[in-house]
């Protein structure tokens, strides 16, 4: 099955691929490599905003980690044409706005991670990082960035 036949099957949406908030590009191609700026914490409503162990919890700290994801797939698929391209999933870095006792980072990135599965199956698969942070753009509660091995 195709990565975007999987999605109509999941009924996901795609948001549309945010443009950078600052002198960077969304995307950069190397070769086989797909490298995905990091993508901010944002549903649609706005910014998910708030610190994780202050006044969000692991479910929605994870909900804002999905996000993040869908705004990942939306870059790729904006990059590429097609998501159909996409070979696997290669590394994902997950950075979480948290206080200095929250230890729940890698529970909060598996909201993206479950997500990178349930969309591109074994090929979502993926070496990852997830860590603290003090504070993040605009507030945000998460930002993750995704390197992708594409096609073509």
């Amino acid at each position: 099955m195709s990565h975007a036949a999987r999605l109509r099957e999941l009924n996901i949406t795609l948001p549309d691929a945010p443009l950078p908030a600052a002198n960077y590009v969304p995307v950069v191609q190397a070769g086989d490599m797909l490298f995905v700026s990091g993508q901010i914490s944002a549903g649609p409503e706005g910014l998910i905003r708030g610190r994780l162990g202050e006044d969000m919890d692991v479910a929605q700290g994870a909900a804002a980690a999905r996000h993040c994801g869908l705004a990942l797939i939306a870059q790729a698929q904006a990059a590429l044409g097609s998501l159909d391209r996409v070979v696997q999933v290669v590394k994902l870095t997950g950075f979480v706005n948290s206080t200095p006792g929250f230890t729940d980072q890698p529970e909060v990135i598996n909201g993206c991670s479950d997500l990178m599965v349930e969309v591109f199956g074994e090929a979502g698969r993926h070496a990852r990082a997830a860590v603290s942070a003090p504070a993040l753009p605009r507030g945000v509660a998460v930002e993750i960035e995704a390197i992708f091995q594409v096609t073509g």
